[in-house]
């Protein structure tokens, strides 16, 4: 795998850069924001600190997602809940708080890789036409989604849960179930990851009803996408 790492403190990246070459991996390293634009189109994979010199770091993700598709991990000193939503939101795979064991770190790399290819090569358990919910169409291998003939467009993360959701619609999934087949960890419910991601779904195709909560289990694909 060729790594990008975008990281300006110099100790932090050379630690990062050892225990992904001791697994096999290359990896470029970009200490501003503009270096990460210009060397992102070659990577596979982006670990992205979000105190850069020049670029917010969520201004940076954001951008990033606009031209590059790869997994990528948040890896940062910033801890606050406003700070992990958003950075989720923006199309984040994974967010690490610093200081963090690395091992962890690259157990986490590896699930992120592992999940975002398994989902990629059979289109998030891909197969059959598109599948339609009020006047929301979910085109599982196409990867795309429409609102009223209009295209929407989610993050990968939003769109591999909306998905798998619309993959069996008739059922109710548990947390557990759908953080263990996207995120690769049934354990993650604290990080809020997934109600960020609906939340996300539900705000960019304007339809509430979506993604419907069966409370203190899990979620449902809506039978009625324009009920508030």
């Amino acid at each position: 795998m060729h790594a990008l790492l975008v990281e300006d403190d110099d100790r932090m990246a050379q630690a990062l850069t050892t225990a992904l070459a001791q697994r096999g991996h290359t990896v470029r390293r970009a200490g501003r924001a503009l270096d990460a634009l210009r060397y992102v189109h070659a990577a596979e994979f982006v670990l992205l600190d979000l105190g850069l010199p020049d670029l917010d770091g969520l201004e940076l993700l954001r951008r990033l997602r606009t031209v590059c598709d790869a997994p990528l991990i948040v890896v940062t000193a910033r801890c606050e809940e406003r700070d992990i939503v958003q950075g989720l939101r923006a199309g984040a795979d994974d967010y690490v708080v610093k200081p963090f064991r690395m091992n962890e770190l690259m157990a986490r790399i590896d699930t992120v890789r592992r999940r975002t290819g398994a989902a990629a090569s059979r289109g998030t358990d891909g197969g059959g036409g598109p599948v339609r919910t009020g006047d929301v169409e979910i085109d599982i291998a196409g990867r795309t989604v429409t609102v009223d003939g209009a295209e929407v467009r989610l993050t990968r993360r939003e769109f591999d849960v909306l998905a798998f959701l619309a993959a069996r619609p008739d059922e109710v999934h548990s947390r557990e179930e759908i953080l263990d087949r996207i995120w690769g960890d049934a354990f993650l419910a604290a990080s809020r990851s997934l109600d960020v991601h609906v939340a996300g779904i539900r705000a960019k195709t304007g339809r509430a009803e979506l993604v419907r909560t069966v409370r203190g289990f899990g979620y449902q694909l809506g039978t009625d996408g324009r009920r508030p």
